[in-house]
């Protein structure tokens, strides 16, 4: 667990040195939305993705568990295991829409 959290941190701290090489443009960008709107957006889509994560993961976990307690009925979680994990993706997905809605977008003219 500390070791896949490191990585991660690790990944995220670099990623921002990759992306670097148009700083005048990305700054631009930046301080056209707000830095407070980039952090919101960022804080945001870190959420949602983090949330429907755990739920896919629970979700596979529960169809995992009743596969191995009745075999039989294997097809059927299947079916509605794959229905569970299209839901729950697509409210990450609703969640990056309003994000980058809030990050490209002035709301109220502003």
């Amino acid at each position: 667990m500390r070791k896949s959290l490191l990585m991660t941190l690790a990944m995220v701290l670099v990623a921002s040195a990759a992306y670097a090489s148009d700083a005048p443009a990305a700054a631009a960008a930046v301080a056209a939305v707000g830095p407070t709107a980039a952090w919101a957006t960022a804080i945001g889509m870190a959420i949602a993705a983090g949330l429907c994560g755990l739920g896919q993961g629970m979700g596979l976990k529960a169809a995992c568990e009743g596969t191995a307690r009745n075999p039989e009925a294997g097809g059927k979680l299947t079916v509605t295991l794959i229905l569970g994990l299209a839901f729950i993706e697509s409210l990450a997905i609703y969640a990056l829409v309003v994000n980058l809605i809030l990050l490209f977008v002035k709301p109220l003219g502003a």
